[in-house]
């Protein structure tokens, strides 16, 4: 039986892209205005980055013990083998939600097939290795080969980003208040990257010209095989961004595809409006 891939709502993926794979999706919740939504389902990223433009400051929660349990106990009395593959560890506690459930799990059905994994990403690094894996899935892949392909991903896959405006990031205990000020005073654009699963300042860029021809520069740098590979930019509600930064990108490469969506309501509740962040691998694709 085909394993069942199912991701979080931090992979940013629409709900047609995962529909189109056969991927499920549990949702982590985004509070706002005092009302609890929940990413992906009934509030659209849209919503949320005109709120943050009017100063509101929503917050995030992680996917519940419940939910996971609900619906891994759902997919275990069926039959059907699945994978959880989780969001970032580093960036929210869903994975280790997940983590509790499946150890509870594995004493109840000790001869379930399934499986929960970190994949240390974000965003649509992380909905890259959500789609790949579920390929391999339907290319009838085993449960561990399907989480070895996932692991190699994960492994290899660079994020780069940069934020229209410092204020958010230092919401998020990202950059201090002054560096903010200075920054927004500068038009200092803060160039971020993931390693380890964790968002690691990388370089300050002055201006979003010169910010855009350094991803572009530096995803040379990193990046291997990047004719064979899928990439991927997520934004901020700045959709003609997005598609500048991707006309570069193929001015210099040639990808397989360029998978362009905006960042969801969760992720972009921390990371603001006019965010780009641009996902490829820096080893050989497979």
């Amino acid at each position: 039986m085909t394993v069942q891939i199912i991701c979080d709502s931090a992979s940013d993926l629409s709900r047609d892209t995962l529909q189109e794979h056969g991927v499920e999706m549990v949702s982590l919740k985004v509070l706002l205005k005092e009302k609890e939504y929940e990413d992906g389902k009934n509030i659209s990223p849209k919503e949320v980055y005109d709120a943050m433009r009017a100063g509101e400051a929503p917050k995030t929660s992680q996917v519940t013990g419940q939910a996971f349990r609900d619906l891994f106990v759902e997919k275990i009395e069926a039959g059907q083998p699945f994978l959880y593959v989780a969001f970032s560890s580093e960036l929210s506690g869903t994975y280790q939600s997940a983590k509790i459930v499946e150890q509870e799990l594995r004493e109840e059905y000790p001869d379930a097939s399934f499986d929960v994994i970190d994949t240390k990403a974000a965003s649509l690094g992380y909905g890259l290795i959500v789609l790949r894996a579920a390929e391999k899935s339907r290319e009838g892949a085993t449960l561990e080969e399907v989480k070895g392909l996932v692991s190699y991903h994960s492994a290899h896959m660079e994020h780069l980003f940069t934020v229209d405006d410092l204020e958010y990031l230092h919401r998020g205990g990202r950059v201090s208040k002054a560096q903010a000020f200075v920054g927004s005073l500068l038009k200092i654009k803060p160039l971020l990257h993931v390693e380890d699963g964790k968002l690691i300042p990388l370089e300050k860029v002055r201006g979003q010209k010169k910010v855009f021809k350094r991803m572009v520069d530096l995803m040379e740098e990193r990046g291997k095989d990047l004719n064979n590979q899928r990439i991927a930019i997520s934004h901020g509600d700045s959709i003609e961004t997005a598609e500048h930064l991707a006309s570069m990108i193929k001015e210099r490469f040639s990808p397989q595809s360029i998978h362009i969506d905006m960042v969801g309501s969760a992720v972009g509740a921390h990371s603001g409006p006019g965010t780009i962040a641009l996902f490829f691998l820096n080893e050989d694709y497979k």
